[in-house]
């Protein structure tokens, strides 16, 4: 048995015994915590962990746009934004633009009657002398108007000078707006017929509705009482001066410098 004794001091390094410090790392039984790479930032605090299976977004991305309100949200039910355009086709509701601007101003109503007693005769004349062989200066001895003679033709003969009435007048107003805008009259009254939209010239379905609704219930019916209700509309319509016929047709009447 050996009387040595230990030397003094601390145990050696090498001490098999000796209590270790314990080391960092995860806890037992868990995976090792994933690496970041250098210059990564830690996530913010409050901030909702990404999850499994994502890939972290590279270095300098920008993070994603927020999505849709939650449910719930005071926008769900928000009533939908007013419409726009006029209601006879045209611009000028609520935020949008007055369909007339950048169009001539509107023509003068004393300007339009004038042009339609023209428009009038230049298809009357004609009718009254290819009238002859049906009798209608006969008729207008009886009633003083041509208009009226026209209404009141019950013969056969009479019918078939209606009808010729009816396409000559519907005819002249179609083909002459739908061309230029313009018949002789309002060409002669520095005026024509342009759609309430755009300014444009009216194509031939507009024309010929605007045609029918001026011309057809005067030639049938109301000789006397139609004209002047198409002219009192003319006059108290705002802010378009629009008559039936018009509107109708969505159509506006504009002066033009020649």
């Amino acid at each position: 048995m050996s009387n040595d004794q230990p030397p003094p001091g601390p145990p050696p390094d090498e001490d098999p015994f000796r209590k270790k410090p314990p080391e960092e790392g995860p806890p037992p039984g868990g995976p090792p915590p994933p690496s970041e790479p250098p210059g990564s930032q830690p996530p913010p605090p409050g901030s909702q962990p990404p999850p499994p299976g994502s890939q972290p977004p590279p270095p300098g991305s920008q993070p994603p746009p927020p999505g849709p309100p939650p449910p719930g949200s005071p926008y769900d039910n928000a009533p939908p934004p007013p419409p726009y355009g006029s209601p006879y086709g045209g611009g000028g509701g609520y935020g949008a633009p007055d369909p007339l601007a950048g169009m001539p101003p509107l023509a003068d109503s004393g300007k339009r009657i004038l042009a339609r007693i023209i428009d009038w005769l230049i298809i009357t004349v004609p009718l009254a002398l290819i009238g002859i062989p049906f009798d209608v200066y006969e008729r207008t001895t009886d009633s003083d108007d041509f208009g009226d003679a026209i209404s009141q033709s019950s013969t056969g003969s009479g019918l078939v000078f209606q009808l010729l009435s009816i396409v000559a007048f519907v005819a002249y107003d179609t083909v002459m707006t739908a061309k230029a805008g313009q018949t002789v009259g309002k060409k002669l009254m520095k005026m024509r017929v342009a759609m309430l939209n755009d300014g444009s010239t009216p194509p031939v379905n507009a024309s010929l509705i605007r045609a029918i609704v001026l011309w057809l219930p005067a030639l049938i019916c109301c000789a006397c009482l139609w004209p002047l209700l198409l002219l009192i509309l003319i006059l108290v319509d705002k802010p378009y001066k629009q008559g039936l016929h018009d509107k109708a047709a969505k159509t506006v009447v504009v002066s033009t410098p020649q």
